[in-house]
């Protein structure tokens, strides 16, 4: 008789019953955190006609928010590595609750400003913790890639999900519905976490580096500001002091970080190639997918003249193709690594944005869109996949919080600046044009095409550099 021996590298490991539990919470708040930066959106002209936020007061209900929310996401990162990231994420949890409430009830725009401001503040908390406990609770690699797969899933779900519901719930009921959704939800992991999540903590103990806090937090807003105002109402003296402050405390941050023996953020990390390319590329990863879910729903309601549901209904396209992308990702990379996927993906990612950009009046160009944007949506899901098995393998588990800080803040960052950025190429092809809806097509049609092959050279570079860096994957970094 003989026996066949089973190496243990062909066994897929499987998660225990605590494993499951603690990724349905997660990746809960993982889907609530990105639905809550879209749900809004397609809210704000019920919320201010009611009110009474003037036209241009009422981009503030979003600037608000992604101000707090891309600002302080690495500092929370990195108190949740030294205070507990099951604490701060319960703290997060609390806030987001308090804000909701807040915000459902408010009867004016200051206090439904103040309350946009904190669900910023409990979104920086709550998404990189939430990150966190996911690579420290899943330390095997398979198991790993396949819980940031699902979690890129729920993610990008989310705020798909988030553009299609919120305009739901404005039409059935009320946008204040869009604020009260979130309190059960919180309650419910609130209550929950401390019995399927264990506390993780970095082993050491140090001081915190209040300097470096202070001046990322600054320099983040300070940039975040210039672009969004810059791209509403081009450069002013504000705005431009802004973009230059902004950048000069970014300068100054990492001097001083480069000194600092408890950085926030150690510079010998920023300085891996890995952690580095994949941060970068991940402003274009979602900057690009932020700006592709805009202009489709400008093109589906002002040149076809569509209902925002029918919107909501074409933008499934990219959900799907990204929940898909998200089942069979993991594979993928285990096959070609995701140092190998990251370019490509990103390179296939605004391939696929191309077909927008012949689109016409015609509404029978829709099946051509949805078609597109479901296989664009399967790469900028790859994409994503890639760039957090990267951007979280270079490090120790003791520093997680801060590279998942420095992920989601890339994440947070390429979402907040990708609408103006490329809403500045739309508004000046369009004043070029025609009025009407014309001039809306030509100007999506530009937009659309720089955003395309601004990812198609981005996807390209990185992967050139990887082949030429090798497919070997680099040391893990210590705290």
């Amino acid at each position: 008789m003989t026996s066949t021996l089973v190496s243990p590298e062909t066994v897929r490991p499987l998660m225990t019953n605590r494993q499951v539990a603690a990724l349905v919470l997660l990746l809960t708040s993982q889907f609530l955190m990105a639905a809550d930066f879209s749900l809004l959106n397609v809210a704000l002209p019920s919320i201010g006609v009611e009110l009474g936020f003037t036209q241009g007061g009422l981009q503030w209900i979003a600037t608000a928010f992604a101000l707090c929310a891309a600002g302080f996401t690495l500092v929370f990162g990195r108190v949740g590595d030294y205070a507990g990231r099951r604490r701060v994420f319960i703290g997060g949890m609390a806030v987001l609750a308090v804000a909701s409430a807040a915000g459902g009830f408010a009867q004016s725009p200051t206090p439904l400003l103040v309350a946009r401001a904190l669900q910023g503040l409990a979104t920086a908390a709550i998404t990189p913790v939430s990150m966190a406990l996911l690579t420290t609770t899943f330390t095997e690699p398979r198991l790993r890639a396949r819980a940031l797969g699902l979690n890129s899933v729920m993610m990008s779900s989310g705020f798909v999900f988030g553009s299609i519901f919120g305009g739901s719930l404005t039409d059935l009921l009320s946008w204040r519905w869009a604020f009260f959704i979130n309190i059960p939800v919180a309650v419910a992991a609130i209550c929950l976490i401390r019995f399927v999540v264990p506390e993780s903590v970095s082993d050491e103990r140090r001081s915190f580096d209040t300097p470096g806090a202070v001046l990322i937090t600054a320099g983040m807003f300070g940039i975040i500001y210039g672009v969004t105002d810059t791209a509403a109402a081009g450069f002013t003296a504000l705005n431009s002091a802004s973009l230059l402050g902004g950048c000069v405390l970014i300068g100054v941050f990492w001097a001083v970080e480069k000194r600092t023996t408890d950085a926030l953020v150690p510079v010998r990390v920023l300085r891996i190639p890995d952690v580095a390319i994949g941060n970068a590329t991940a402003l274009f990863i979602f900057g690009g997918e932020t700006a592709l879910i805009y202009f489709t729903g400008i093109y589906v309601q002002d040149v076809l003249h569509y209902s925002p549901l029918a919107s909501g209904l074409v933008l499934l396209g990219i959900g799907v193709g990204q929940i898909l992308a998200g089942s069979f990702g993991p594979r993928v990379i285990e096959a070609v690594s995701p140092r190998t996927l990251l370019g490509l993906a990103v390179a296939g990612q605004g391939a696929f944005m191309l077909p927008m950009v012949w689109a016409t009046e015609d509404p029978g160009w829709l099946a051509w869109v949805i078609a597109a944007q479901f296989v664009n949506g399967a790469f900028s899901m790859l994409a994503l996949i890639s760039f957090m098995m990267i951007a979280t393998s270079a490090v120790s588990v003791d520093l997680q919080g801060m590279a998942t800080g420095v992920a989601t803040q890339s994440q947070q960052v390429g979402q907040t600046i990708g609408i103006p950025l490329v809403s500045s190429v739309f508004v000046a092809s369009a004043g070029a044009a025609a009025a009407g809806s014309g001039g809306q097509l030509h100007g999506i049609h530009v937009a659309l095409l720089v955003d395309a092959l601004t990812l198609v050279g981005v996807g390209a570079l990185v992967f050139l550099v990887f082949r030429l860096r090798g497919h070997a994957a680099p040391a893990t970094v210590e705290e």
